[in-house]
């Protein structure tokens, strides 16, 4: 007998499908004694062809598949040359390897695809009886036994038909449990999307989180920006507050020096005036001492008399310079008065050099500010004129026009606040707009303006919508 590891081939077919025609088993014993060899002896017809997979097994009476072998023997090939002929075989099942039960088994020979050829007689493995040597029956025995076989055979074609619709069934469940095996690959499969989305959902939480966070993190620096505007904007109105002051002031100092150059000019005029008749007092003062001195030498024996020989009166022997002392004493006091307006005038100077480096300051400072302030809030700042001086130098030729003369420059010039370009009166207006329009960029949303140079607020701004 072969080893059990080394199974013949078999099927799951049920007995209803085989062939049993095609091997006929011959000399089959209705029982045979345990503990002793079992030689079967089988006729393979011509309606068969024989491999070496074939084999010879012995089951137990009611097997549905050839799986149920209870012991097998490989069956030998015929010798060759009768394929045409039926052939006698027999094969000797080893004592060993029989059942030790009295239950009913029958040969089954079963090629190499699973398939039953043929079958034998029922038999039974147990020892001979006196019972089992002769059965005497009579008529109506063998009647009541063939009405037996009669129902037996009826119940056999209802188990049939049974059978039938139990494999018929069998089918519709293994279609059932075929669409159920689909349905349940189906739900793995949507069970594994599932846990994709969760996953890509999970991802996505998490990246909305991050994004929520750089959000509120744009949102402290936007608020920032807002509060440093807000000081650039306020400190930008206290410079200019600054700058008003200071440009009244200067604009006092500068009418006050105007004031001081006219009074001056007045005292320079008196000056030479007084100097001229000093001059003129010297040369008559001259000329009467050499009259007197001509006078007198005459008349040295008489002294104190006049041509015509009367004295000369005490008003007229000095009168020319107690008046020269005078007006050399005035002299002096217009030289010392002018000495002091002109101090006065040093000291207006250096406060003006002092006003005018401040001014430049302020200035600086506002073209500063104004690069992080909003351009809407930007105010237009006053274009400086010659010197640095906002209403140009006292001191120059224009004199006393040079306030006017700035006026009419500022008004003919237009400067651009962002590159400091100069444009003359006859350029259009909308070139110089369109000038200006090219330095900055407009929000699409709300229109406000931003320097061109301050990209990464436009930027803030822009993200300041989208979060909206």
């Amino acid at each position: 007998m072969a080893d059990a590891s080394d199974g013949p081939p078999t099927s799951a077919v049920l007995l209803d499908s085989c062939h049993f025609s095609q091997v006929v088993f011959n000399n089959v014993e209705k029982f045979y004694v345990p503990g002793a060899d079992v030689t079967c002896c089988y006729t393979l017809t011509q309606n068969i062809t024989a491999h070496g997979k074939d084999w010879v097994g012995i089951f137990r009476v009611g097997w549905k598949t050839t799986r149920e072998y209870y012991t097998f023997m490989w069956a030998p090939l015929p010798a060759a040359g009768h394929s045409d002929t039926a052939v006698q075989q027999k094969i000797q099942f080893k004592a060993y390897y029989l059942p030790k039960d009295d239950e009913y088994y029958q040969f089954c020979y079963v090629d190499q695809d699973g398939m039953v050829r043929g079958a034998s007689v029922p038999f039974q493995f147990r020892a001979e009886t006196e019972d089992d040597i002769l059965v005497v029956t009579t008529q109506g025995e063998v009647e009541e036994i063939e009405l037996r076989n009669k129902n037996l055979r009826e119940e056999n074609e209802e188990l049939k038909a049974s059978c039938a619709n139990l494999q018929k069934q069998n089918v519709e469940l293994q279609e059932e449990l075929k669409k159920t095996q689909e349905l349940q690959k189906s739900l793995e499969s949507l069970r594994s999307n599932t846990e994709k989305l969760e996953l890509e959902l999970n991802s996505l939480k998490t990246e909305n989180k991050h994004l929520k966070e750089q959000g509120d993190c744009r949102e402290a620096q936007l608020q920032q920006l807002k509060e440093q505007v807000q000081n650039v904007t306020s400190e930008k109105e206290h410079l200019e507050s600054r700058l008003k002051t200071a440009l009244e002031h200067m604009d006092q100092l500068q009418s006050q020096v105007l004031d001081y150059e006219k009074e001056v000019e007045n005292l320079s005029h008196m000056g030479q005036d007084k100097t001229e008749q000093l001059e003129t007092l010297k040369e008559e003062n001259h000329q009467l001492r050499l009259s007197t001195a001509q006078q007198v030498k005459p008349s040295s024996s008489s002294p104190g008399l006049s041509s015509s020989g009367l004295p000369f009166p005490p008003a007229l022997a000095t009168p020319f310079p107690s008046q020269q002392h005078n007006l050399m004493k005035e002299l002096e006091e217009q030289k010392h008065l002018f000495q002091v307006l002109q101090a006065e005038k040093d000291e207006a100077d250096e406060e003006s050099q002092k006003l005018r480096a401040e001014n430049s300051a302020l200035l600086r400072q506002l073209s500063q500010a104004a690069e992080f302030a909003p351009l809407s809030a930007r105010a237009p700042v006053p274009a400086p004129g010659a010197g640095g001086l906002l209403f140009g130098s006292p001191y120059s030729a224009a004199g006393g026009n040079l306030g006017a003369g700035a006026e009419v420059s500022k008004a003919s010039l237009r400067a651009c606040p962002m590159c400091q370009k100069v444009f003359p009166e006859e350029v259009e207006t909308s070139q110089y707009e369109a000038h200006v329009q090219s330095h900055l960029l407009e929000c699409p949303i709300c229109t406000e303006s931003f320097e061109e140079s301050n990209t990464q607020v436009f930027e803030d701004h822009l993200l300041c919508h989208r979060l909206e």
